[in-house]
């Protein structure tokens, strides 16, 4: 987008347009551009326009309102399909709670970019593909493949909706950081969603409690599933036609949360030292290890995303290469765990699941923090803290192929 901004300055026109066409990520790449062309009297009129601070809510066209109810319909609708059709509530929802909400959110972003059919049939192929395999997965008690199957099929899930949000602008370093912002912005606005629900929920049940009539069993079976369906859907509208009401806060949570996290790391590692604990001989231990791996990655990214959008972010960058190196030794940790593990005990589908993602974490890690060294000690450019980012992110996805759909057939479905 910010090299579609630059040849296109002196036409207003083509501005306008490339403005409908994505305005949030118009509005990030005009924001980086601006300190570099500020003297341009057409830059400085889009700048007080793109800063201009609407106090009003946009609830978007009729068309837009309606695809979201029904959306929101049909994502309750799969979420009570075991009432429905009688299935076993463990089974189903242990298996397909990813289509309760992935593709509802698929279906708005391919809508919103204007997707050709051939790229929608792709994507309806590939969640039915997954749908099927899944549930048709032996019912095998204790089975690791199928866990992991379960748990790589949402990230399976998430991939594809990456791929009807970029759209057309698959090579995208912008939009697929937009992506991550994207993820940051949804679970805000959804928690903030979800709190008002259960506001609501409390009320309107105590409400008529007052009068005799107990509620609370109809409400949950009827009202409550639909609302918890709905709210990503909800999420995802406000956050991509008022990018405003959350835009300023996602920033603030990395900002705040990162050197937070740092510290955190820090002081667990010596405690970890001092507690007598090891992921080496403890098997729970190791699991919760790499759990904390998983969300300080996803912290690191978000943040990386956010950063990436301002121009003085010297000490962000500093706390993020900090981050990233105590990653990194805790990445270090928990692989030689896994490594002495296997060389112990053998292989098993939950280590070779472990073993590949802590490696390709490791990679990713290095290669971010590679990166950001550049920047603080070679005069760097920040986008390529991103793009370190968003060019290995189809890597976990097709992990995500090999465990969801391979892993079963290579170790015997145990």
């Amino acid at each position: 987008m910010k090299d579609e901004i630059l040849l296109n300055l002196d036409n207003p026109r083509q501005l306008e347009r490339l403005y409908r066409t994505d305005k949030p990520t118009f509005r990030r790449s005009f924001k980086a551009l601006y300190p570099e062309m500020k003297d341009n009297a057409l830059v400085g009129f889009w700048n007080e326009r793109l800063n201009f601070a609407n106090e009003e809510i946009s609830w978007g066209t009729g068309k837009d309102l309606v695809f979201v109810i029904v959306a929101s319909i049909v994502a309750g609708l799969i979420a009570k399909m075991p009432v429905i059709l009688g299935i076993d509530e463990e089974f189903f929802y242990s298996r397909n709670i990813g289509f309760v909400i992935f593709p509802a959110l698929s279906a708005y972003f391919a809508w919103k970019n204007k997707l050709s059919v051939g790229k929608i049939a792709l994507i309806a192929a590939a969640m039915l593909a997954g749908s099927i395999f899944i549930n048709l997965l032996p019912n095998v008690k204790e089975s690791d493949t199928l866990v992991l199957s379960c748990i790589h099929l949402a990230l399976f899930l998430w991939g594809i909706l990456a791929f009807t949000f970029v759209g057309e602008k698959r090579n995208d370093v912008e939009k697929r950081l937009g992506y991550l912002r994207y993820n940051g912005d949804l679970l805000v606005m959804t928690g903030l969603i979800l709190i008002s629900g259960f506001m609501m929920t409390a009320i309107t049940i105590n409400l008529f409690n007052l009068i005799g009539f107990k509620i609370e069993e109809i409400y949950f079976k009827y009202f409550g599933i639909f609302g918890l369906a709905a709210a990503p859907i909800v999420g995802t509208y406000l956050t991509q036609t008022n990018p405003q009401l959350v835009g300023k806060v996602s920033p603030v949570i990395a900002r705040i949360f990162s050197p937070l996290v740092l510290v955190m790391l820090v002081i667990y590692l010596v405690a970890m030292v001092y507690s007598g604990k090891d992921p080496y001989n403890d098997r729970e231990f190791l699991l919760i290890f790499n759990a904390l791996l998983v969300g300080v990655l996803a912290i690191i990214f978000f943040s990386v995303a956010e950063t990436s959008k301002t121009t003085d972010t010297k000490i962000e960058i500093w706390v993020l290469l900090l981050l990233s190196a105590v990653t990194i030794l805790v990445n270090g940790i928990a692989l030689s765990a896994i490594l002495f593990r296997i060389s112990e005990w053998g292989i098993t589908p939950n280590r070779a699941a472990v073993l590949g993602s802590n490696v390709l974490i490791l990679i990713n890690l290095l290669l971010v923090a590679g990166q950001l060294f550049k920047v603080l000690y070679y005069k760097g450019n920040i986008i390529g803290v991103g793009k370190s980012i968003a060019y290995y992110l189809p890597i976990y996805f097709l992990w995500a192929i090999i465990v969801t759909f391979l892993f079963p057939f290579l170790f015997g479905f145990r």
